[in-house]
């Protein structure tokens, strides 16, 4: 072999060993060596990542979506802020008070993807996270398509309350044919406070509330006999916004306040004393707030806030006693189809909001359901 050819044969050979260890290399390794996530209850949900790569680590994104009943499957997606490096250990903390808490009970999905500067992309498998309030050992029951949680009481305790939460929904059926349509789970924090401690800037009025797309009711009743009373008003109340918000879910309109209302306070029994008090004052020169007003949001005033929900007891129980469950049902189920609040109790009643009004108002039922 002469000389020339000989550094012919080097040449190649040094090209052949470039170009395979820029292959190699350009072959980058790139993982996502770690990935959790913890809730810090009911503040924030922090998001932790560590990735590796033989190239330097340039994106990273977090996506996750909540479980709850929405018109549309919506995925939330994050850039995350960080240096770029072959190795990259950083997090994300989803601050509740500018998104809005999520309950106890809720859940929700996340996966990350990353990118390296060699081109490469990396997608997590999803995982999963369950929102709980770990600041109490909390127990269950579960009867039916109803688990209630609580952690301060006796199991007789526990069992009144299943007790009328069954009652509820069987009263609420007989009424107005709407059943469950998905399970509920209800939490029964021991005062109002420990309630409130569980949201994100809540009402210092708040004693109960019902997470509709999420299935979920919380309430803060004291195991007492006096507060197990109330407490019991309370479960049938918001557990018939949650059952109703289930049957008559839709994209295009919600349901009057006047009749969401109105079938919570029949739910929860005879009208007590401050809402007939509201109602006697009106009564004998008929200075009622009209139906169609009640189809809006509630006044803030007390006085007019009580006569609000007396009268929307008033009107749905006159709804069901007069025409029957089977109407209340078509109703709502009209509704489910997205109708108008008019357009609804024409196609079933006949009348629209201001017929009911002159209706109900002459009619001497509307007291109770019979």
């Amino acid at each position: 072999m002469n000389k020339k050819t000989l550094l012919s044969f080097l040449a190649i050979f040094l090209l052949l060993v470039f170009i395979i260890a820029g292959a190699v290399k350009a072959d980058s390794v790139l993982a996502v060596l770690d990935s959790s996530a913890r809730m810090d209850f009911p503040a924030r949900l922090i998001f932790d990542i560590s990735a590796g790569s033989d190239a330097s680590i340039t994106d990273i994104r977090l996506h996750y979506k909540v479980d709850r009943m929405e018109h549309a499957k919506v995925t939330s997606e994050v850039y995350i802020d960080f240096t770029p490096a072959t190795t990259v250990k950083t997090q994300y903390i989803l601050d509740m008070r500018k998104t809005g808490g999520l309950p106890p009970g809720s859940s929700l999905s996340y996966w990350w993807t990353v990118s390296d500067a060699s081109g490469k992309k990396v997608e997590t498998t999803p995982a999963g996270i369950h929102i709980e309030d770990g600041r109490y050992n909390w127990r269950k029951i579960t009867q039916k398509s109803v688990t209630i949680f609580w952690y301060k009481g006796d199991d007789s305790f526990a069992g009144e309350l299943m007790g009328a939460t069954q009652q509820a929904l069987t009263r609420l059926a007989e009424n107005t044919g709407a059943e469950l349509e998905s399970p509920v789970s209800l939490y029964i924090y021991a005062n109002a406070n420990d309630l409130r401690g569980s949201m994100i800037f809540p009402q210092e009025w708040t004693g109960g509330v019902s997470f509709t797309p999420y299935g979920i009711i919380a309430i803060g009743i004291t195991p007492t006999m006096a507060d197990l009373e109330w407490g019991k008003r309370a479960i049938a109340h918001e557990l018939t916004h949650l059952v109703i918000h289930q049957v008559t879910f839709n994209p295009y309109n919600e349901l009057p306040v006047w009749l969401d209302e109105g079938l919570a306070m029949v739910a929860e029994g005879e009208l007590e004393s401050d809402f007939t008090a509201a109602l006697s004052k009106v009564e004998a020169e008929k200075m009622f707030i009209s139906v169609r007003s009640l189809a809006s949001p509630f006044s803030a005033f007390a006085e007019q806030s009580l006569l609000a929900y007396a009268e929307s007891d008033r009107i749905v129980a006159y709804l069901i006693n007069d025409y029957g469950r089977e109407k209340m049902f078509e109703l709502l189920s009209t509704f489910r189809q997205g109708s108008g609040y008019d357009e609804a109790l024409n196609k079933v009643y006949g009348f629209d909001m201001d017929g009911l009004n002159a209706k109900w108002q002459a009619s001497p039922e509307g007291a109770a359901v019979k």
